[in-house]
């Protein structure tokens, strides 16, 4: 009987293991080439996994099992015929189908997650135009409801639950990155108002051509670039005895989901604008958060900006990415006194936070960086003249 075995693909360098989070055939059933088997998780990202070839299914590894790279996990008997169709009446003819949409319009549909047919055409022949997905109103996205956990019985004092595998390999990623860096954490302050100025003056404009909001995110990502071409040791990483000097630009900003923290990364940000910036952070986290993300969107990076803010962090210390050397902490803007011109004035201030290696990255490298993050956000203007 001839077999095709269906294997653990690798997902990355760094991964060795996965786990299987569901079938998403069953046990017997029959299933085409390339139609997805099952749900594979790992510590990085979650990724459906299609059939080798067409046949009969014979599962191995159950759902929640924790697998190797490259194990067999399932067979196809090849030799199985699909199944027959079962007879049905002639279908009646259907109707001449509306001519195709053009391909300006065939974009907007798909940015938009609708179908031709959800719009009525108004061009030749019915025709799907691109002035009538513009007019075609839009379905509120769904808001996500809160999960509410399982709640115990009355005399029930505890309850257990094994850890996901992205939550167990964050923990031991975490754990090594203490246990092998010699981390240190360094502290300062910015003013953002002139920054909040720049948004209120400029955000309806930037939105208006851009199709995107104007965040604190993509400029403090181009400030980081700034701040890390100014001490490039910062960029750099450790390898064995050698320090690897990194010429480009990979950061990584990490997005908070419902598995864990994720951290893709933006490849050569010193290239993008703002708004290539501000989309790409957008579509990345979204993918994220679906459960969409590719490894490859995960791998690598120089250096990695976490926003504790959005949760109301007022201070806190980052734990580094290895094989990164820094990282940079965005905590919650408040409105706080503070001495200018020797008058006290009440400005928006946002605590900032770099913990690095200090094996590699000296006080004085570590305290310029963050004093350059400083200087370039209170003066967002030195961005757009490279100063």
């Amino acid at each position: 009987m001839p077999v095709e075995q269906v294997k653990v693909p690798r997902a990355g360098e760094s991964i060795t293991e996965a786990t299987i989070n569901r079938w998403l055939k069953a046990d017997g059933a029959f299933v085409n080439v390339d139609e997805p088997l099952f749900e594979l998780g790992t510590d990085k990202a979650t990724q459906e996994v299609p059939a080798p070839a067409a046949g009969v299914l014979k599962i191995l590894a159950k759902e929640g099992a924790t697998v190797a790279v490259e194990s067999v996990v399932a067979e196809i008997n090849t030799d199985a015929k699909p199944p027959a169709a079962a007879a049905s009446p002639k279908a009646p003819e259907k109707p001449a189908a509306a001519p195709s949409p053009g391909p300006a319009a065939t974009r907007l549909l798909a940015e938009a997650g609708m179908k031709p047919t959800d719009v009525p055409g108004t061009g030749p022949g019915g025709r799907v135009t691109k002035g009538d997905v513009l007019a075609a109103p839009r379905a509120p996205e769904p808001r996500p409801q809160p999960v509410e956990p399982a709640r115990p019985a009355a005399n029930q004092r505890t309850t257990r639950e094994p850890m996901s595998q992205i939550r167990r390999r964050i923990a031991e990623r975490l754990l090594a990155s203490q246990n092998a860096t010699a981390t240190l954490t360094t502290f300062n302050e910015a003013d953002l108002s002139n920054l909040m100025d720049l948004r209120t003056r400029y955000n309806d404009r930037f939105e208006k051509k851009h199709g995107v909001k104007l965040g604190f995110m993509s400029v403090f990502v181009k400030a980081a670039v700034e701040a890390l071409r100014a001490f490039p040791l910062v960029n750099a990483r450790l390898e064995g005895g050698d320090i690897v000097h990194q010429h480009f630009y990979d950061i990584g900003v990490a997005v908070s989901t419902e598995k864990g923290l994720m951290v893709p990364i933006l490849r050569d940000a010193d290239r993008m604008g703002f708004a290539d910036i501000e989309k790409k952070i957008a579509e990345l986290a979204k993918r994220a958060r679906e459960g969409k993300i590719a490894v490859t969107d995960l791998e690598g990076g120089t250096f990695t900006i976490t926003n504790g803010g959005i949760f109301g962090s007022m201070l806190s210390t980052p734990i580094l990415n290895p094989p990164q050397s820094a990282i940079l902490g965005m905590h919650n803007i408040v409105k706080r006194a503070v001495v200018v011109n020797d008058a006290i004035v009440i400005r928006p201030m946002m605590y900032l936070a770099l913990s690095y290696d200090h094996r590699l990255i000296d006080g004085r490298e570590a305290v310029g960086f963050l004093r350059r993050i400083k200087e370039v956000i209170e003066t967002p203007s030195r961005l757009f003249l490279e100063v």
